[in-house]
């Protein structure tokens, strides 16, 4: 059976489609059709835009593994994220949006955890490393294989990434601690993880910075990078004593007691820790208002919705794939940086009246972007 519909009558209906079917279709070499689909080769522009149309119109795919292969490629990307992956809606989006990018460019990715162990570097092509923290013997290790590599966030470390995608945490905490207290709360305190991450480091010293301009005492509590639904409550208490009796707000990285008033605002930087404190506020009855520094559903549909800085996970992962593209391409030099744009999500978590009418619809939401 020979096709006639829409294809020329040489290409039998159970031929695959490969280079050779359309070099024949189109009347060229194979070599020729090959440069003129590369855009490579001394290839008149009329003969690469009538390749063109008949792959097109044959539905030619390339041989992906076999394009890598002539460029001494393996195809692959390699996306290390830490152990917390697995229960993080944050790095779940931020690992699809690596996934979509390197689909993009033909691409695969392996998932490289804090867990595994390696003798030899990983063959892939290029690395993104998301939010590598400082101390991470998998993530040094990695950065010693000489591969190219972008990190979203810097390496709170000796060595740094070839790229960086970053945002500017310290300023948008401002913002939101500035939003916090224009809704009358005048101690706010803050959860947070340790500086092994430059994220939670940014986040730690926007507060304090913030706190020293407006003359407030601070109350943090600090917490681990990993820290359970447990560990955030206990600190959650701690910075709410002495009204649920946890005693000073000292110890476990806390810089500050109570003596200067009570908390009336908390601000919970490790993702998720907003939602599992919200029932304790609630039942504590204290009117302390609530915000989130990582954006989630869990956030947006809480009771009441938790006013929270969305990082846009996703687009930071599509964001650092496509500077690794880049840098492989030899298009951007190593040390190239790229901000990464955030948000602040106002909901109803951070209105004095929230709590007190908490379980009723309600939440409007407003967004504001900060952009370097």
């Amino acid at each position: 059976m020979v096709l006639t519909d829409g294809y020329h009558r040489g290409v039998q209906a159970d031929e695959p489609i490969t280079i050779l079917t359309v070099a024949r279709e189109a009347g060229v070499s194979k070599t020729t059709a090959s440069d003129a689909l590369r855009g490579s080769g001394r290839v008149s522009e009329a003969t690469r835009e009538a390749v063109a149309k008949v792959a097109e119109r044959l539905g030619y795919v390339p041989n992906g593994s076999a394009r890598h292969l002539r460029k001494a490629s393996t195809g692959t990307l390699g996306l290390h994220v830490p152990e917390v992956l697995t229960r993080s809606a944050y790095y779940m989006s931020f690992v699809f949006g690596v996934v979509e990018q390197a689909a993009r460019h033909d691409y695969d990715v392996t998932l490289i955890t804090s867990g595994q162990r390696r003798s030899r570097a990983p063959r892939v092509d290029g690395l993104v490393l998301g939010d590598p923290l400082g101390g991470d013997p998998v993530v040094e290790s990695l950065m010693a294989t000489g591969l190219p590599t972008v990190s979203c966030e810097h390496f709170p470390g000796a060595r740094q990434a070839d790229g960086v995608v970053w945002s500017d945490h310290a300023p948008m905490l401002a913002r939101l601690l500035d939003h916090l207290r224009s809704a009358g709360a005048a101690r706010p305190g803050l959860i947070v993880a340790g500086d092994e991450s430059d994220w939670a480091a940014s986040v730690h010293r926007g507060y304090l910075e913030w706190c020293a301009a407006q003359g407030v005492a601070p109350l943090v509590r600090r917490v681990s990078f990993d820290a359970t639904g447990d560990e955030v409550r206990a600190a959650a208490r701690a910075l709410l004593a002495p009204e649920m009796g946890g005693g000073p707000a000292s110890g476990g990285g806390a810089v500050s007691s109570l003596g200067d008033g009570a908390m009336d605002a908390l601000v919970c930087a490790p993702a998720g820790a907003a939602t599992e404190v919200a029932p304790l506020l609630r039942e504590a009855g204290a009117g302390v208002l609530l915000a989130s520094c990582v954006d989630s559903a869990a956030t947006r549909l809480a009771d009441p919705p938790i006013t929270a800085i969305d990082l846009r996970p996703r687009e930071a992962g599509a964001s650092c794939a496509q500077l690794l593209f880049d840098l492989l391409s030899g298009t951007v030099p190593a040390g190239t940086e790229r901000v990464h744009p955030i948000e602040l999500a106002v909901r109803a978590s951070t209105d004095p009246r929230s709590w007190a009418r908490a379980g009723r619809a309600g939440g409007q939401e407003n967004v504001t972007s900060l952009q370097k």
